[in-house]
């Protein structure tokens, strides 16, 4: 009878414990235990309201001696909780910072954390494959271009960078002439972005010399060891851009970091030797500091993994899970709801700035004819990151010297290759910095009706 009653109670406790274990194993209820600090720190920061004009973040400033992580304030705003505008505060329209598409990721709060242990790839590569890239990343890329169909993936090799700002260095480097007698010449259209000029006179390469307006090439006759990049769409005034110049002694950079439904139709996937993409004009994420090329070519290939092997050994592991999961968020609806989101966003930016701008003689904005958009399935207009603003005043000679005496600092058109009378103004920065030129703006615009009142 004893062995009975000792043979049914092990069956009962081994039924209990497989119940346990299977429990535990598939339950959704699982309880993390060295998470809850991270995530107990990262909730705590990013519940700090901070009057909804600034943001407090995990690496604030006094939050090693055990401090509540501060706000940090939007431009224009102070006090401890960013409850304070400052009058007459400039307004600050030069950044690139794609702050517009914040409130989309804070409403995925959830799917867009990245909790990462302390020992998370500490190794230099990847262990089994010995690469500097994730592979499961550039799959994901590879499905993302498939999706919005801005560019070809298919027989193309895949370069990681610390955004396109290293990758435009790499892919340079990667097209010089080396050992020859003359150095390459980099041009592009103006008006152009700076960078590429202000890169190329940096590293004073007695391979390269930045030689500007692409155009002024165009009828010559010996065309020799020329590399042409092409930004479309355009950084400053938005535009779809071709190359220039062709021919065997032409090579081509297509600066495509714009190319996104937020900014553009999306006319036709670029199907080109060499172009660039960057996680800041996708997701938002400029201050991750990641990019990727899409290369036809296996020798130029090459030539850029040296360049970023051994100028940072590669991207950030880190950096790369984050983009991972981002870009994981972005095509869990096929990119549905962030590229919506964005587009709206910029749509009404452009609307109010239009209809400020239509009522005004002395400034002109640069326009585009709608196209039809591949993505979105209708004809659209343009609503690129920038305004690309002309001065038409004789009088007015430095259109930048102007916005920025009605406290509106925008960036002057000579560091675009274009001379005085055009200034650039961000439209992508946060909702706050974009209502704080719309009222600018308004004020300005405005004083064109008093002055030619006072002038009769």
């Amino acid at each position: 009878m004893l062995n009975k009653l000792l043979v049914a109670v092990s069956i009962i406790l081994n039924l209990v414990l497989t119940i346990h274990i299977l429990y535990n194993n598939n339950s959704t209820t699982w309880n993390p235990t060295w998470t809850n600090r991270a995530a107990a720190e990262a909730e705590a920061a990013a519940s700090v309201p901070c009057s909804g004009h600034g943001r407090a973040y995990v690496d604030g400033l006094g939050v090693l001696d055990s401090h509540k992580p501060p706000c940090e304030c939007n431009n224009c705003y102070t006090g401890q909780d960013c409850s304070v505008l400052l009058k007459d505060c400039p307004v600050d329209a030069d950044s690139g910072d794609p702050l517009f598409l914040e409130p989309f990721w804070m409403r995925k709060a959830e799917e867009s954390a990245v909790v990462e242990s302390g020992w998370h790839r500490m190794s230099y590569r990847y262990y089994k494959l010995g690469a500097f890239v994730s592979v499961e990343l550039e799959m994901i890329i590879r499905e993302l271009h498939s999706i919005m169909g801005n560019a070809v993936t298919d027989n193309r090799f895949i370069v990681f960078g610390t955004g396109a700002t290293q990758l435009i260095a790499a892919s340079v480097h990667a097209l010089s002439q080396t050992n020859s007698s003359y150095p390459s010449r980099l041009v592009t259209s103006v008006p152009y972005y700076n960078m590429y000029k202000q890169q190329a006179e940096f590293f004073n390469s007695a391979d390269l010399m930045f030689e500007g307006d692409a155009s002024a090439w165009k009828q010559c006759d010996n065309i020799t060891q020329v590399i042409e990049i092409v930004t479309s769409p355009n950084n400053p005034d938005g535009k779809l851009k071709c190359a220039v110049l062709d021919g065997p002694n032409v090579k081509t950079i297509h600066d495509c970091a714009y190319y996104w439904p937020y900014f553009s139709p999306i006319i036709q996937p670029v199907d080109e030797d060499l172009s660039l993409f960057s996680l800041s004009k996708t997701t938002g994420h400029a201050g991750s500091r990641f990019g990727w090329a899409l290369v036809k070519d296996e020798a130029v290939y090459k030539k850029m993994n040296t360049y970023i092997s051994l100028s940072t050994m590669g991207v950030s592991r880190d950096t790369q899970l984050h983009a991972l999961q981002l870009l994981k968020v972005v095509i869990g609806d096929r990119g549905d709801e962030i590229f919506h989101f964005g587009y709206r966003t910029m749509k009404k930016r452009w609307e109010k700035l239009n209809k400020i701008m239509s009522m005004s003689t002395r400034f002109s904005l640069e326009t585009i004819k709608p196209e039809y958009c591949n993505y979105f399935k209708k004809v659209r207009d343009f609503t690129p990151s920038y305004a690309w603003v002309k001065c038409e005043r004789l009088e007015d000679t430095n259109c930048y010297e102007i916005f920025k005496a009605a406290k509106i600092t925008g960036r002057g058109g000579e560091a675009f290759g274009s001379g005085r009378r055009f200034v650039r103004l961000s439209l992508i920065r946060s909702q706050d910095d974009f209502d704080q030129l719309i009222a600018m703006l308004k004020k300005f615009v405005s004083k064109e009706a008093v002055v030619v009142v006072e002038s009769i």
